[in-house]
C-alpha cells in the first residue's frame, strides 16, 4: 500500500519537532512538505538559525530522512496537494488556517482551536473511537472534504486514559486531581523561565485547570444520534508546574458509583489494553502499565515506557473519602499528548476508513 503524502505545519517548532520525529521512517505517512513562516531549501535549513545555532530542541538527532524535506511559507502551501495535514501551531493561527486546509484534507491538531465544537469530537485513541463517526457531521456542516481532529489537552490525556476502564465497570462519581507538569508542557513561555522554575514548582498554570475538566467530560462522554453527551463527572484540579523536564505526574482520587475490592479494580484496570491486537504503528504494546513498588511511577524513569505512549500507574489505593481510589499517574506530554498521540490518531483513522475523502 502506498503511503499517504503529508505535510506538517509549524515543524521547527517545539510541537513540530514531535511530529518530525513521530513520522520518520512511516509506514502508513510520508513528509513530503514542511510549512513554516518562510519559505526555505529544505528542513535541515529551517533548523538553522541567523548564528548557525540549530532550533532543533530534541533528545535524538534530526532524522536522516527528513532534513531535505523542502520547506515553504503557509502563503505558498496548497493543502490540497496532500493526503493528510499535521498542525502545531498557536491556537490563533489555526483558527484562521485548519479551516482552510480542512476544505480538502484531513487535519491533526495539537491546538485547542477546535476541541469545544460540538461537532469535532476529541478523541484518544483507545478511549472513545466510537466518536469518530462525528467528524461526517463536521464534514457536512461545513462543506468540507476533509476534516479538523485536535488532540485533548496533554494534561487530560493521562487522566483519561487511566479513568476509562474505571468509568466503563464502576462508573465515576468524583475525581480530584492535582498535577505535576513538565517543563515542555509549557514550551518557551513567560512563568518557566530557568529562574522561575528552578528550585521550584509554580502552583498555576493559566486555563489549564477549565481545560482538564471540560475536555475530560467530553471524552468520557456517550456517543449517541451525532452528539456527545457530557459525562456527568464531579471533577476538580489543581493544575502546577514543575522542574521535570519531560512528563506529567498526577494524583488522583476517584469516587465510584460501584464499589469492588481493590484486587478487582486493579485486575480491571490491567485487563484494559485497546491495543492487543492492534496493528497501529505508533501504539504501545500496553496502554496502561500499573507499577507494584510504591516508589513508582516516576516521570525521569517511566515517561518513555511503550516509546511514550504507555501510561503508568501506581500508588493504587482504597480511597475512603470519596468511595473509590487514588493512585499516581506519569505520561508523556509531548508523545502520547501531543504529536505521536495525534500521529496514532491518524493512524486508527486510516485504519477505520475514515481518513480517505
Amino acid at each position: 500500500m502506498a503511503r499517504l503524502k503529508a505535510a506538517v505545519v509549524g515543524a521547527t517548532g517545539m510541537a513540530g519537532q514531535q511530529f518530525v520525529q513521530a513520522l520518520s521512517n512511516h509506514p502508513n505517512f510520508e513528509v513530503v512538505i514542511m510549512v513554516t513562516s518562510r519559505t526555505l531549501a529544505n528542513y535541515g535549513e529551517a533548523l538553522l538559525e541567523a548564528n548557525g545555532s540549530s532550533r532543533w530542541t530534541q533528545h535524538t538527532p534530526v532524522p536522516s530522512d527528513m532534513l531535505e524535506v523542502p520547506v515553504v511559507s503557509s502563503k505558498e502551501f496548497r493543502p490540497d496537494s496532500v493526503d493528510v495535514i499535521f498542525t502545531a501551531i498557536e491556537s490563533d493561527l489555526a483558527q484562521e488556517l485548519e479551516p482552510w486546509f480542512a476544505q480538502t484534507t484531513p487535519t491533526f491538531s495539537t491546538a485547542s482551536a477546535f476541541r469545544y465544537f460540538e461537532d469535532t469530537p476529541l478523541l484518544i485513541t483507545g478511549v472513545n473511537d466510537d466518536h469518530a463517526e462525528l467528524i461526517r457531521k463536521q464534514q457536512q456542516e461545513h462543506g468540507w472534504k476533509g476534516f479538523v481532529l485536535p488532540v485533548p489537552n496533554c494534561t487530560v490525556t493521562g487522566l483519561a486514559i487511566t479513568l476509562k476502564p474505571l468509568q466503563e465497570h464502576y462508573g465515576i462519581e468524583n475525581v480530584l486531581m492535582v498535577s505535576m507538569q513538565s517543563l515542555s508542557g509549557a514550551g518557551r513561555s513567560p512563568g518557566v523561565r530557568s529562574l522561575d522554575i528552578l528550585d521550584n514548582i509554580i502552583p498555576y498554570i493559566p486555563n489549564e485547570e477549565g481545560k482538564v475538566r471540560k475536555e475530560l467530560l467530553k471524552i468520557l462522554g456517550e456517543y449517541s444520534n451525532g452528539a456527545i453527551i457530557p459525562a456527568e463527572i464531579n471533577i476538580n484540579c489543581i493544575c502546577t508546574r514543575a522542574n521535570v523536564l519531560d512528563g506529567h505526574t498526577e494524583s488522583v482520587f476517584v469516587g465510584l458509583k460501584k464499589q469492588a475490592s481493590l484486587a478487582e479494580i486493579k485486575e480491571t484496570i490491567q485487563r484494559y489494553n485497546p491495543f492487543a491486537s492492534s496493528s497501529l504503528h505508533s501504539a504501545p504494546e500496553h496502554m496502561i502499565h500499573v507499577f507494584d513498588d510504591p516508589y513508582r511511577p516516576q516521570p525521569r524513569l517511566d515517561r518513555e515506557l511503550g516509546g511514550g505512549m504507555t501510561t503508568s500507574m501506581g500508588r493504587l489505593e482504597v480511597e475512603p473519602v470519596l468511595g473509590g481510589v487514588k493512585y499516581v499517574l506519569v505520561s508523556h506530554n509531548t508523545k502520547m499528548g501531543a504529536g505521536k498521540g495525534a500521529v496514532l490518531l491518524a493512524e486508527s483513522m486510516l485504519a477505520r476508513g475514515l481518513l480517505h475523502v
